[in-house]
């Protein structure tokens, strides 16, 4: 694990955006920089870092945590379902194949919890009791476990626009999807989600909800984005998770909710300026994301040296010499 001391002495050194002289046709997720070549995307996974559908700073090795963590993932599921990913040149760069993705944001949750928007805890504690199209009993919880996974859709927002929650009914009344590639997805879903929690549980590890992104290629589904981050998937410590949901504490957490609670408590969720965040804050944040990495793979996470964008260009440039496959 790195220490707080050489975290940030790296600070000043983020990877916020990058620029690639060679490619052309550049757009800007909210922490991916894509180019398109031929038939393959180039995503290129920066330190910045966005909650409540907004950018809020940078985290150093942030992307290389998402992207090293992504490629293991990738490989650990690709029986369930083929993924995008074709080769990863470098330690924030993945190069995949150009598919058609679905409208429609996968996510699946283990545990009553959560505090954005499109939570189904934000939307219990308001007193809903049928949330995305799902019956919740009166009594629950916050942080209880579920009787099973459930599957809560959303749109996926353009930048800047915050997701909105979607049921299946609505998906297949509007014809969002096709009910074919609905079933596939939704089968796929839970199936990745079944897989990822029984790896993270060996870890010690409790998977709690993840996103997934399908995508249609030559009328077969494939997994693209990114799968079991702590950017699209929350994660809490094992051994004490029952412990600390007894005496009302929030679980102990290897992802950005401590981020999003963070500003939470501020009262920030999404409107207005959102504050700074603070360096301690950011040293935390970057702790968090290497400890997961860690847990997960069961190896040391090997950081880059930093300023990194110099060799992103030469490793860019070296793939980009080789024959195409």
């Amino acid at each position: 694990m790195l220490t707080e001391q050489t975290i940030r002495k790296t600070l000043k050194f983020v990877l916020k955006k990058v620029d690639l002289p060679s490619l052309k046709s550049k757009e800007q997720g909210k922490v991916r920089d894509i180019y398109r070549v031929g038939q393959r995307r180039i995503l290129i996974t920066t330190d910045r870092i966005s909650a409540f559908d907004r950018v809020l700073g940078y985290i150093p090795f942030k992307g290389q945590v998402l992207n090293e963590l992504s490629a293991f993932w990738f490989d650990k599921t690709r029986d369930i379902v083929t993924n995008h990913a074709l080769a990863f040149p470098d330690s924030n760069v993945t190069v995949a194949i150009e598919a058609q993705a679905y409208p429609v944001e996968m996510v699946v949750r283990g545990y009553l919890s959560g505090v954005t928007s499109t939570s189904i805890w934000k939307a219990y504690e308001n007193g809903e009791r049928i949330i995305y199209g799902i019956k919740f009993p009166d009594g629950m919880k916050k942080n209880q476990k579920l009787p099973h996974p459930i599957i809560t859709p959303t749109t996926k927002a353009e930048h800047g626009q915050h997701d909105r929650k979607l049921t299946e009914k609505e998906i297949l009344a509007k014809k969002i999807i096709k009910a074919k590639d609905w079933k596939q997805m939704k089968q796929a879903a839970l199936a990745l989600f079944e897989r990822g929690s029984k790896i993270c549980s060996r870890a010690g590890i409790i998977l709690v909800d993840t996103k997934y992104e399908f995508a249609d290629y030559k009328g077969k589904l494939m997994l693209i984005d990114e799968i079991h981050t702590p950017d699209s998937s929350r994660f809490w410590k094992k051994e004490t998770y029952l412990k600390r949901l007894k005496e009302g504490q929030e679980p102990e957490n290897f992802d950005k909710e401590f981020l999003r609670l963070w500003y939470a408590h501020k009262g920030y969720i999404g409107d207005g300026e959102p504050p700074k965040m603070t360096e301690d804050l950011i040293v935390k944040t970057a702790r968090r994301y290497i400890a997961i990495f860690e847990m997960i793979t069961g190896k040391k996470f090997i950081a880059r040296k930093y300023p990194v964008l110099e060799e992103i260009n030469k490793n860019m440039e070296k793939y980009f010499r080789l024959p195409y496959k």
